[in-house]
C-alpha cells in the first residue's frame, strides 16, 4: 500500500473514543499523572508520529477535558475537524492504577459524549468524507463496547470504509468491565468479518474464543473472514499471518524485546498505530509488524498513553542501531 497519485487524503481514519486518563505514577500512592488516552485516539496519534496523515472521528464534551483532547490532536497533527461537541453529555475519563497484577483500568464514562455516536453521524458530511477519503480505518472492541449506537457505528463505519475501497483494521481491545462477554463474542466475530486486518492480543482471545494456542486463533480468525492477523503476544513479540489461495496461510513469529518496563498502557495502540502507518508507507505487513514492535517497546518504558509514544526518528534510530550490532 504506497501513496500513489491518486492517493487518498488520509492514510488512517481512527474511530472511537478518547478519554482524560490519570495514571497511578507509583503503586500504592496516590498520585496520578494526568495525560490522555483511548484506544484508537492513541493509535491516530502513533501513527502520526510515525509520519502518517491522521484523523480521528468520535464525540466529545462541551468541557474542559474536550477542549484538551481537541488541542492535543491539534499538537499531533490529527485532524479533527470531523470530531463533535455535545453540550449535554461529558468527556470519559479513566484511571490507571499500578501493583504486582500489573496495570488495571477504572473508567467514569458511562453515558459519555462518544458513547451517544450513530451511525447517522457517521454519514454526516465531515465524517462520511474521512471514512471515503482514507486509505485504512481502525475501530476497537472498545468502539463497539461503549453502547450499542456506537457499535452500530463502528459496524456503519467499517461498511462504509471498504465499499469506498480502504482496508479495515480491527483491534480487539477486549474490556470486560465495559459489556457481558457473550454480547462481546458475537460482535467482535462479526466486526471480524468485516475486517481486512485483524489486531487481537492472546490475553483477548483466549477469553473470547476459549482457544489458547496462537495457532489456533490465527485459525478462528482466518476462519472468521480476516486476510490479514497480526496476533499480539505483550512481552514475547507478535505472530503475523496471512491468508493465500485455496485457503492456506503463512505465519511470521515475530520476538519480543527485552525491556525496562515502566507502564504498559496504550503499548497495543502504539503497536497499531506504527504498524498502520508503515502499511500505508508502503511496507509489506512482516516489516510493518517489525517496526511496531520496536516503537511498543520503546512506548513501555514511559508513563502514560499518548507522552511516550515514539517518533519515527526514534524508532528507525533504535533499528539501525541493531541493525549495526
Amino acid at each position: 500500500m504506497q501513496h500513489g497519485t491518486h492517493s487518498k487524503t488520509w492514510d488512517l481514519v481512527t474511530l472511537g473514543e478518547a478519554l482524560i486518563e490519570f495514571n497511578q505514577t507509583h503503586a500504592d500512592q496516590p498520585q496520578y499523572l494526568q495525560g490522555f488516552g483511548g484506544d484508537t485516539s492513541n493509535a491516530a496519534i502513533a501513527a502520526a508520529r510515525a509520519g502518517a496523515r491522521t484523523a480521528y472521528l468520535t464525540r466529545v464534551g462541551q468541557d474542559a477535558f474536550g477542549d484538551a483532547l481537541l488541542s492535543l490532536w491539534q499538537r499531533e497533527g490529527v485532524d479533527h475537524a470531523a470530531v463533535q461537541r455535545d453540550a449535554s453529555q461529558p468527556t470519559g475519563i479513566y484511571f490507571v492504577t499500578h501493583g504486582e497484577a500489573g496495570h488495571q483500568f477504572s473508567y467514569l464514562r458511562t453515558g459519555s459524549a462518544a458513547s451517544h455516536m450513530t451511525p447517522a453521524w457517521a454519514e454526516t458530511a465531515p465524517a462520511l468524507q474521512r471514512l471515503q477519503d482514507c486509505r485504512l480505518l481502525m475501530v476497537s472492541g472498545i468502539s463497539l463496547a461503549i453502547s450499542p449506537t456506537a457499535c452500530d457505528t463502528a459496524l456503519a463505519a467499517m461498511r462504509i470504509a471498504r465499499a469506498a475501497g480502504a482496508q479495515v483494521a480491527l483491534d480487539s481491545n477486549l474490556r470486560l468491565k465495559l459489556w457481558p462477554l457473550e454480547r462481546a463474542r458475537a460482535c467482535i466475530a462479526h466486526a471480524v468479518s468485516l475486517c481486512d486486518i485483524f489486531l487481537p492480543s492472546l490475553e483477548d482471545m483466549q477469553a473470547l474464543t476459549g482457544l489458547t494456542a496462537p495457532q489456533d486463533i490465527l485459525n478462528w480468525s482466518h476462519t472468521r473472514g480476516a486476510a490479514t492477523v497480526v496476533l499480539k503476544l505483550g512481552a514475547e513479540g507478535c505472530m503475523v499471518s496471512t491468508r493465500q489461495d485455496e485457503g492456506l496461510y503463512t505465519s511470521t513469529r515475530i520476538a519480543g524485546r527485552p525491556v525496562a518496563l515502566a507502564d504498559a498502557t496504550g503499548a497495543g495502540d502504539c503497536f497499531d498505530g506504527n504498524l498502520l502507518a508503515r502499511l500505508a508507507q508502503g511496507n509489506d505487513i512482516t516489516t510493518a509488524a517489525r517496526y511496531a514492535n520496536a516503537a511498543a517497546a520503546l512506548a513501555v518504558q514511559g508513563y502514560g498513553a499518548v507522552a511516550p509514544l515514539p517518533y519515527a526518528a526514534q524508532v528507525n534510530a533504535t533499528l539501525v542501531k541493531e541493525a549495526m550490532a
